[in-house]
């Protein structure tokens, strides 16, 4: 029996990962699991101003995400299942879940990349325009920006061995979505 296949799809805010990660998916036909959707399920789930007895603040929010996302990977994989998971991924804090999932499947990353201006505009847009994008810390992120801070631009992809391909989202997808899913099946 073939091990599935685990393609992360990764980058900086901004850099058209959702997107990216549904026409993937779609085009696949694998199941997909984004980080920033649990969040929005998860706050949704709950009272406005409720804290979690198990996380405490808000804060804590994103470490109950952290680990329903890998949680909800680690159990499609378990049944055998290839996916499309789609986060940040950045170094520090997402390489140990990620390699973890290494062992049970082969992993393939797909990294985003895009133009940091036009990110930021991405980021006020969907702030402005997705109601549900409150519980994530685009405000937080804009501010940073607009401080002349360059969290975009200082964004740390994930350092593994697995196979990487690199997407130019500024204009459309570069290679194309047929390139992408080759190299997220694992064909030329």
């Amino acid at each position: 029996m073939r091990r599935p296949t685990l393609v992360a799809v990764s980058g900086p805010p901004g850099a058209g990962k959702t997107t990216l990660a549904h026409a993937l998916a779609d085009a696949l036909d694998w199941p997909l699991v984004c980080r920033d959707e649990i969040k929005e399920r998860m706050a949704g789930a709950e009272p406005i101003g409720a804290e979690s007895a198990e996380a405490g603040p808000a804060g804590d929010q994103d470490l109950r995400t952290l680990h329903a996302f890998f949680r909800t990977i680690g159990e499609l994989l378990g049944a055998g299942r290839s996916l499309v998971a789609e986060a940040a991924f950045q170094d520090r804090l997402w390489r140990p879940g990620l390699e973890a999932l290494a062992v049970p499947a082969d992993l393939r990353v797909v990294r985003c990349v895009v133009d940091p201006e036009l990110a930021r505009l991405r980021i006020a847009r969907r702030a402005a325009d997705v109601p549900s994008r409150a519980v994530h810390a685009d405000a937080e992120l804009l501010r940073r920006i607009a401080a002349g801070e360059r969290p975009i631009e200082s964004w740390v992809p994930i350092a593994t061995d697995a196979p990487c391909l690199v997407v130019d989202t500024t204009e459309g997808w570069e290679p194309s979505l047929a390139r992408i899913v080759g190299f997220a099946s694992g064909t030329p």
